[in-house]
């Protein structure tokens, strides 16, 4: 079938990209996996290439574009080399949205062009210790000081993607109690410096999958950030934290299907090379008929992704949408990549082959972001049940 999401200048942009990961991201991604990070060095190569600013208005230095067809590419590209630009897609598909929609003229205009040339890398905590999803359950404080010049951060965050290479941080915090008939009032979002006094990261969490992307515990104690640094209206954190989630669940959605995508091609060139009695794998009718069903449902995560992608740009996507999305493509992905696994025999479970780092990097796909059975229940309230 035809495939009309992306244009010429989207696929030149393909091109550049596939190009860049051959030349500065495949030769080192074995000593990142080792390391367990990204230098951060890497990342002022990604803002050359232009990666960090395609979203951001020209007036800050971007270009301007308000698409998300660029962002599906890189899941794409980065899936078929087997490859990961570690924390960095926290920086622009998480903490950009926030940024642009909620931060003012005077932030933007301060914050923004580091943001673009990968001076300043960004990263967000939400999640605390005991609390995972219920975020109006967070502990962490910021009271403001009696001179209202700046409030101070107290508590700690987990499970924070980039939160070692970060220089700001996006912190919710209380800056008021809940009240008794909402629990979610009295949330605000901090953008704060990471050098500050009193900030402090925590352990690098040892992680299943996604080795080379960063995930850091975080403390804060007495931290003083400038009111300046308040990012939206005082204590309706909560609400700002919605509005991005179906952006990021179709970021997820897309990301598993150019995994599962990826698996399919990792297995056709495994197979066709593995010779097992005297026959290569992929010459079997089993292995045909694997990858055969394999792909059929590659193609049908692909039109899911892409119908909601031209959504998201067009400003119609719903959250249930997105649920849905992302509910099917990371399904989808994970008995694709566990069929595709099976066909390597037991090289498939060797870390050295990308279908193994596949299958772990994937399995977070169906919890962050929501899981599958969240998914569930925003869909089946949208059917009014």
């Amino acid at each position: 079938m035809r495939r009309t999401v992306f244009n010429e200048d989207h696929e030149a942009f393909r091109s550049t990209l596939r190009a860049f990961i051959a030349a500065e991201v495949v030769p080192h991604h074995e000593e990142w996996l080792a390391a367990g990070i990204v230098p951060k060095e890497f990342y002022r190569k990604l803002a050359e290439l232009g990666l960090f600013g395609i979203e951001v208005p020209e007036e800050y230095g971007g270009a301007g574009i308000s698409s998300f067809k660029y962002a599906a590419i890189q899941y794409e590209e980065t899936a078929r080399a087997g490859v990961s630009f570690g924390g960095s897609g926290v920086h622009v598909a998480l903490c950009l949205p926030y940024l642009l929609g909620l931060g003012t003229r005077e932030q933007l205009a301060s914050w923004m062009p580091p943001f673009v040339s990968g001076e300043t890398m960004y990263a967000i905590a939400m999640t605390e210790p005991g609390t995972g999803s219920d975020l109006a359950g967070m502990r962490t404080t910021a009271k403001l000081s009696e001179d209202g010049e700046h409030y101070v951060l107290n508590g700690a965050k987990t499970f924070i993607t980039g939160g070692v290479n970060a220089d700001r941080v996006i912190v919710c915090a209380r800056t008021s109690a809940a009240k008794e008939d909402d629990r979610r009032y009295g949330i605000s979002l901090l953008v704060v410096d990471t050098t500050l006094p009193g900030y402090q990261v925590g352990r690098k969490l040892d992680k299943l999958g996604l080795r080379t992307s960063d995930t850091a515990e975080l403390s804060f104690t007495d931290v003083r950030v400038p009111r300046f640094n308040l990012l939206g209206e005082e204590n309706q954190g909560f609400s700002y934290l919605g509005r991005n989630l179906p952006q990021e669940r179709l970021g997820i959605a897309y990301g598993a299907y150019a995994q599962a995508m990826a698996a399919v091609r990792f297995a056709v060139e495994y197979t066709k090379q593995r010779t097992v009695f005297g026959h290569t794998v992929a010459s079997f009718q089993n292995t045909k008929f694997e990858l055969a069903a394999c792909q059929a449902k590659v193609d049908a995560a692909q039109a899911v992704a892409d119908r909601a992608l031209e959504a998201l740009d067009a400003g119609e996507l719903t959250p249930a949408e997105a649920a849905s999305a992302k509910l099917f493509c990371t399904e989808v992905a994970s008995e694709v990549i566990d069929r595709c696994l099976q066909l390597h025999g037991g090289y498939g479970y060797m870390n050295e082959y990308p279908i193994a780092r596949l299958y772990a990097d994937s399995r977070v796909n169906r919890i962050y972001g929501g899981t599958s059975e969240v998914m569930k229940m925003i869909i089946a309230k949208d059917m009014g049940l």
